[in-house]
C-alpha cells in the first residue's frame, strides 16, 4: 500500500553529468612529433600531418560539441512538449463482467468499444470524461483468453472519490472485495480504502473534494527509485512532484507528472528496500502518453537510456504516428500523436 503512509521527506532529484569529447591539440602534436626524428626542422612533409592532424582534433570537438548541443535541445524540447497521460493499457477476462463492475461500482462510464475479430480481441475505453480530455482505461479482452497473472511489479490504479464510505458500502453490496477498509492514511490524515476488482486488480480509493480527474493514480514497483526519477524526467518530461521515504516499512514513493495531484494523472513509482527485480506477469500492458512529435520522443528516450521498442512512425492501416519503449525496469509505454489522437476520436 504505497499510499499508505506519509512520514517524512526525502529529496531524489538529480543534476544531469554531461561531459564533452574535447581533446586537446597539444597532446596530438606531443603523439605525432614523438615519431619525427629530432632536427633543426620538421620539414614539409611533417608540417602537413601536423598540421592536418591539427585540423582534424578540431573538426572532432566540433563534431562533438555540435552533437551534444543537438542533445541539448531535444532533452529542453521534451520539457516544452504538449504531454498527457491519454490511457493505461491491461488485460481482462471477462469483459462483460467488468464493465459492469466498474460502471455499476465505481462510477465509470463506457465511453467505446471496438472489436478487431480478425486479431481475435475487443477493446473497451472506460473512465469519468472524454478521452480528449481525460485519463481512461483501455480494457483488452483476448478471445478465449480468461485469466491472467498481475505479478509482483504491478501495484494499484488510484481513484479519487467525494465520499469514500459510501463508496466502499456501494462496491460491497455489489459483491466487490474490499481489502482495506476506510480510514486514515498511517502517519497522515488522508483517508482511503481498498479495493480489487473482478480480475484482480487493486483500486487505492482516495477521499478527495470534487477533482477533474478522479483517474488520478498508477503505481508501479521499480528497482532503483533514483534511476527510475531520473528516467522519466529526461525522457518523459514529467515533473517529480514529491516522494515520501517509510522506512518503518522499508519502503519510498515517488510522485510523478504533468500537473499537481488534485488535477491530473500521475504515476507513482513504489522502490521497496533491497529488491531491484520484479516479476511483471502477463495483464498490465502500458501507459499511453500524448506527443507532438514522436521522432523527437523517441530520440529523447535513446538519450537517457530507454530501449525503443516500435521506432516511430505511422501504424500500419491508419495514419496515426507513434512510438513505444521500455524504462529502465522493462515497463512499457507508448506515445501517440496529439494530432493523430484526435483524429482517431473523432
Amino acid at each position: 500500500m504505497a499510499c499508505s503512509i506519509r512520514p517524512t521527506l526525502t529529496s531524489f532529484r538529480f543534476s544531469s553529468t554531461r561531459s564533452l569529447f574535447n581533446p586537446s591539440p597539444s597532446l596530438s602534436f606531443l603523439h605525432l612529433s614523438s615519431a619525427v626524428p629530432q632536427s633543426h626542422s620538421f620539414g614539409l612533409k611533417a608540417t602537413r600531418l601536423v598540421r592536418q592532424d591539427g585540423n582534424s582534433v578540431r573538426a572532432m570537438a566540433s563534431q562533438s560539441v555540435a552533437a551534444a548541443a543537438s542533445q541539448e535541445n531535444v532533452l529542453d524540447w521534451v520539457k516544452q512538449d504538449k504531454r498527457r497521460m491519454l490511457h493505461v493499457v491491461y488485460r481482462v477476462g471477462d469483459l462483460d463482467r467488468t464493465i459492469k463492475f466498474y460502471t455499476e461500482c465505481l462510477g465509470m462510464k463506457l465511453l467505446r468499444k471496438r472489436d478487431i475479430p480478425e486479431e481475435r480481441y475487443t477493446n473497451a475505453f472506460l473512465g469519468y470524461g472524454p478521452e480528449d480530455s481525460h485519463f481512461v482505461v483501455e480494457l483488452t479482452y483476448n478471445y478465449g483468453v480468461d485469466k491472467y497473472d498481475i505479478g509482483a511489479g504491478f501495484g494499484h490504479f488510484g481513484i479519487a472519490v467525494d465520499d469514500i464510505a459510501k463508496t466502499v458500502e456501494l462496491i460491497r453490496a455489489k459483491g466487490g472485495k474490499i481489502t482495506r477498509e476506510p480510514g486514515p492514511v498511517k502517519g497522515g490524515k488522508t483517508v482511503i480504502a481498498f479495493i480489487e476488482d473482478p480480475d484482480g486488480y487493486k483500486f487505492e480509493l482516495l477521499e478527495r473534494g470534487p477533482t477533474p480527474e478522479p483517474l488520478c493514480q498508477v503505481m508501479l514497483r521499480v528497482g532503483d527509485l533514483n534511476r527510475s526519477i531520473e528516467f522519466y524526467e529526461k525522457a518523459f518530461g514529467t515533473e517529480l512532484l514529491r516522494t515520501r521515504d517509510n522506512p518503518e516499512y522499508k519502503y519510498t514513493i515517488a510522485m510523478l507528472g504533468y500537473g499537481p495531484e488534485d488535477k491530473s494523472t500521475v504515476l507513482e513509482l513504489t522502490y521497496n528496500y533491497g529488491v531491484t527485480e520484479y516479476d511483471k506477469g502477463n495483464a498490465y500492458a502500458q501507459i499511453a502518453i500524448g506527443t507532438d512529435d514522436v521522432y523527437k520522443t523517441a530520440e529523447a528516450i535513446k538519450l537517457a537510456g530507454g530501449k525503443i521498442t516500435r521506432e516511430p512512425g505511422p501504424l500500419p492501416g491508419i495514419s496515426t504516428k507513434i512510438t513505444a519503449c521500455l524504462d529502465p525496469d522493462g515497463w512499457k509505454s507508448v506515445f501517440v500523436d496529439n494530432v493523430d489522437f484526435v483524429k482517431e476520436l473523432e
